[in-house]
């Protein structure tokens, strides 16, 4: 059957809370990430070029949709919003569907979202506003969202009848697939050809599980192999949850979307009691690998020393501003420095100050300047250093995970002391690919040692390069031991807070 063009609303509301972030997130937040609004005269042409929508953009140009603009906004992880900025956001992302609604049919509605955004009094945004575009268009029209395997899933995400098709990677770089997973399953609702069902289970666990390698790699390899195989099934994802978010629904959770039918309901149910146990038992083996900071760095050294083609990559997972951290501690700086470590690059440390006067100062200056350790005690303390200016860009960005795609950097400098160079930078953001050195003239292949703040996503552009991998559980916001942390409304029990009875 030709597939039918569809009136498509297009809209996003983005953003991974945590409870536990130094830095508050406000609309200017937004502002400062991605906000796209439904007036602006170039409102679609922004939307289009959002790199998580690049595959329900493209399956939309192949079918010959009529795309239609509404709010979308996106900024970094940070912490909760307040009340009123986050209702300004919700009402305007609701009055624009309202408004398209208002001039002709709407054919189907698809957001992006996170799954982890959190505002005060609001404990499940995205359940929040699912509902209430539920409400808006009425039982029948196809509601979808893309979601981030981050997500903490809520029964009122799943009430609103909405396609929910979280990416199955860690690092992200299926945004593309899952768009056109998606685009593909609305228009097929749009068209009365299919009705779907979700289908879910809690998994009483959390923590950071990397699918590059086994046994995740071959899990998700499993939830493919599903949906090509079993009868009936649509769609499977496997939340992970975002274990710095303090709500009542923070937790990993299996999804199946599902055939409208009792014997893919009993497919269902069977996949997903099989895959819960699994997920669950791979609690221990599949957790990434943290270690305290001078065990890593320790481990980090030995490597540098069996001398293996490429450099040693260390992450400093613990302030990753993908995850909420500010992006500008020192304690990795301090060890290395305290350690002596030479040949070494170091991204990105926040510090839109340092970045300011170095720039000033120019190329090929030598001056005494203050890093880092600004925004809290996960901060650490500032570290006074005689650099020497490398490189200064107003406009550096980097690779991001969806193929084609940049994330700004904002103006950037790189600056070398006792061995280290060190990329600053002013848009806060973690470190996904070497762009983030090489458009500041270090070249992190020829380092022994090339640091990066990130948790995991870095993987997707230094796997490649690197000689061995080395996590660091350093201090930060995002410290491994989530046990420690003052949560107040975590369900228990849930591993590895608790033990928790297979």
């Amino acid at each position: 059957m030709t597939n039918k063009p569809m009136r498509l609303f297009l809209g996003g509301l983005v953003h991974e809370t945590s409870s536990f972030s130094p830095l508050p997130t406000s609309v200017q937040s937004f502002r400062e990430g991605v906000l796209i609004h439904r007036g602006d005269r170039d409102a679609l042409q922004k939307i289009v070029t959002q790199p998580n929508l690049t595959g329900v953009i493209a399956a939309a140009a192949r079918q010959g949709d009529t795309l239609l603009p509404g709010l979308y906004a996106e900024a970094q992880p940070s912490g909760p919003l307040s009340r009123a900025d986050y209702e300004r956001l919700r009402d305007e992302l609701l009055a624009d569907l309202r408004a398209t609604l208002s001039l002709g049919a709407v054919d189907a509605v698809l957001l992006v979202l996170h799954g982890a955004m959190l505002a005060e009094g609001y404990h499940d945004c995205e359940g929040d506003l699912l509902v209430r575009v539920r409400e808006l268009i009425g039982p029948k029209t196809p509601l979808g969202a893309l979601l981030d395997l981050h997500c903490n899933l809520s029964p009122a995400m799943l009430s609103c009848g909405a396609a929910l098709i979280a990416c199955k990677e860690y690092p992200h770089i299926d945004y593309a697939a899952r768009g056109e997973e998606l685009h593909a399953m609305l228009g097929a609702m749009a068209r009365g050809e299919l009705a779907i069902r979700a289908h879910w289970r809690r998994v009483p666990l959390l923590g950071i599980f990397c699918t590059t390698v086994a046994p995740m790699s071959d899990f998700v390899k499993r939830l493919k192999d599903c949906e090509a195989t079993l009868p009936g099934i649509l769609s499977v994802s496997v939340l992970h949850g975002f274990p710095w978010a303090d709500t009542p629904h923070t937790c990993a959770a299996v999804l199946v979307l599902a055939e409208d039918s009792p014997a893919a309901a009993g497919v269902a149910a069977d996949l997903l009691e099989e895959l819960a146990e699994a997920f669950y038992g791979m609690r221990e083996t599949a957790s990434a690998r943290r270690l305290p900071l001078k065990d890593a760095m320790d481990l980090a050294e030995a490597e540098i020393r069996v001398g293996r083609p490429g450099p040693v990559v260390l992450a400093d997972t613990a302030d990753n501003a993908g995850g909420g951290a500010a992006g500008d501690s020192t304690f990795v700086l301090r060890e290395l420095l305290d350690r002596g470590l030479r040949d070494v690059a170091l991204g990105m440390i926040w510090d839109p100050q340092a970045v300011a006067i170095a720039m000033s100062a120019g190329v090929g200056a030598r001056l005494p300047l203050r890093i880092g350790g600004k925004v809290g005690p996960m901060s650490g303390d500032p570290v006074d250093l005689d650099v020497e200016v490398l490189a200064c860009r107003e406009d550096a960005r980097q690779r991001s995970l969806t193929p084609g795609g940049t994330d700004p950097l904002g103006a950037a400098v790189a600056v070398r002391s006792r061995g280290i160079d060190i990329v600053l930078n002013s848009i806060r953001q973690q470190v996904f690919s070497a762009e983030c050195f090489t458009q500041l003239a270090i070249n992190p292949a020829a380092k022994r040692l090339v640091v990066v703040k990130s948790t995991q996503h870095f993987r997707s552009g230094f796997d490649a390069m690197a000689s061995a991998v080395v996590c660091a559980d350093s201090p930060g916001s995002l410290q491994a031991n989530i046990g420690d942390l003052p949560f107040k409304h975590l369900p228990r029990p849930v591993w590895p807070v608790d033990q928790v009875a297979n």
